[in-house]
């Protein structure tokens, strides 16, 4: 597992990363219930999410549509491990983990990354934006 340097971080942020770790558990739990309501309580206004296959949702609604599109059409069990939490300022982080979806139809497995931007409000952590990416095969060597 990575740890953040402490030195190349705001001053007392890392006594936020347990909050920025439980932000994405509440996420992927969320996403296996199909919990649209608790989905977007997760959710900034403006959040967006660019996904795996180059989708752009763009703004809460958008993002929470289109997870729960996702999660009816594929099924499965999705788990994102924490790997790093990265602090750029006192109020924002970068989570960056694997995104495991296991059991999805049709019987197979996808091992991708997922980078979570977080912004802290008046209502706690909240996420602001999501990266999916579905690492590709190396290119070929000349």
């Amino acid at each position: 597992m990575f740890a953040p340097d402490p030195k190349s971080q705001p001053s007392n942020c890392n006594r936020h990363v347990p909050a920025v770790r439980a932000l994405v558990e509440a996420y992927s739990a969320a996403r296996d219930k199909s919990d649209a309501a608790a989905l977007t309580a997760l959710f900034t206004a403006d959040a967006d999410q660019l996904v795996s296959s180059g989708e752009w949702r763009k703004g809460r609604d958008a993002v929470v549509k289109g997870a729960m599109a996702s999660s009816r059409s594929t099924g499965g069990k999705r788990t994102i491990t924490v790997e790093q939490v990265r602090f750029v300022a006192p109020d924002v982080a970068i989570a960056d983990g694997r995104y495991e979806l296991t059991g999805l139809s049709g019987g197979t497995n996808r091992s991708m990354w997922a980078t979570l931007i977080m912004k802290k409000t008046s209502n706690g952590w909240r996420i602001a934006a999501i990266r999916n990416m579905l690492p590709a095969a190396p290119a070929p060597s000349r």
